[in-house]
């Protein structure tokens, strides 16, 4: 590891970034690309490979360090095949030390690279939260802007399955209350690779959160998202299905289940609007707005605990920003207020079900009384 990162002043003396353009002449190029392709289903891994692959490729400032990202190809093989392609110089095997290799990175993004720290789950992001709040969040205001950190935290979120409450964590709430930090939490293959990509070229340090139940999920790959030029505002939201009674707000894997439960309440006649909100620090608070407005009834989701959740935010920016277009109690519906349970059975308890949400919509548009 010594060998590998002592590159790091030459990489950063001789590499420079190329130039991004405007917006206007990317979404040129991006629209010319897509009408030569065709869609492409792949899975959320491999749309994240995509997104490190491309960026590496275009600026050689780049590198990803972790724990087994480069021989073993990473635990959920988003990096398979980098270190083949780039060398070990830019992808580089850490020792199991989160807050060596965490500190690391913000060093070499202080002097010119720009670092993807993978943690093989978040949760051992606990280890390293000192660099990431601390270094990473505060420098640039604290030095006056003379220092720059562009660095991704990324790798897996939230509960996956049969791993213990030490293991199965949803980090949005933690990071998205620090200022100086922008946390991003894609859904789909489209939001993982254009906001990978844009979380690779922004000059703050950025949480890249992660599905981990979502790795080996097969969604379709856009034409627009194939070109090398697609790339996502951080900050926007996007209304992933459009509805007049009732909106949805939620965000990582939770879009998925939240449009399932849209479909079970359009059986029973309720139009569900559902907002994949994408990025949580910052919130996209006109879209949030405006389709509170619009449908004058919400229910956030989320896989996270309730107190001081992302719903909690969400219930106290319409009470600010728009309560008086409200005809109804918004509701949170998130993870169990415990510890996650280890055994099958009670952790399905615990986690977010399909039936939650639709028994949540009912109730805000009042249609029964159910309280699970």
């Amino acid at each position: 590891m010594r060998r590998a990162l002592s590159s790091v002043s030459r990489l950063a003396s001789t590499s420079s970034s190329p130039l991004l353009g405007s917006a206007a002449l990317r979404s040129r190029a991006v629209a010319a690309f897509a009408t030569a392709v065709e869609p492409k289903k792949i899975s959320v891994r491999e749309a994240l490979r995509e997104a490190i692959d491309e960026e590496m490729e275009r600026d050689s400032r780049v590198v990803m360090l972790g724990e087994e990202v480069a021989q073993y190809q990473g635990a959920y093989k988003v990096s398979k095949g980098l270190m083949e392609k780039f060398g070990r110089e830019r992808v580089v095997d850490t020792p199991i030390t989160e807050a060596g290799f965490a500190g690391i990175g913000v060093g070499a993004a202080m002097s010119g690279l720009v670092p993807i720290v993978e943690f093989m789950t978040f949760n051992f992001s606990m280890q390293a939260i000192d660099h990431i709040v601390n270094s990473a969040a505060k420098l640039r205001y604290m030095s006056g802007g003379m220092y720059n950190v562009p660095i991704v935290f990324r790798g897996p979120n939230g509960p996956p399955r049969a791993v213990g409450a030490q293991h199965s964590q949803c980090f949005g709430a933690w990071y998205s209350s620090v200022p100086g930090l922008k946390v991003v939490a894609p859904w789909n293959c489209n939001d993982a690779k254009g906001l990978l990509k844009a979380a690779i070229r922004d000059p703050n340090p950025v949480v890249f959160l992660e599905s981990e139940i979502g790795y080996n999920e097969i969604y379709e790959l856009s034409p627009e998202a194939q070109s090398k030029d697609y790339v996502l505002d951080i900050g926007k939201a996007h209304i992933e299905k459009e509805g007049s009674d009732i909106t949805v707000l939620t965000f990582s894997r939770m879009v998925g289940v939240a449009l399932e439960a849209a479909q079970k309440a359009a059986e029973k006649g309720i139009s569900v609007e559902v907002v994949n909100l994408r990025s949580l620090r910052p919130l996209d608070l006109d879209t949030i707005v405006n389709s509170i407005k619009k449908t004058n009834r919400f229910v956030t989701v989320e896989e996270g605990w309730p107190q001081c959740g992302i719903g909690s935010e969400i219930i106290a920016l319409a009470n600010e920003h728009c309560f008086d277009f409200l005809d109804a109690p918004p509701e949170r519906i998130t993870g169990a207020d415990v510890p996650m349970p280890y055994t099958w059975p009670l952790e399905d308890e615990a986690m977010v079900q399909t039936q939650n949400i639709v028994n949540a919509i009912e109730r805000v548009c009042y249609r029964n009384t159910t309280n699970q």
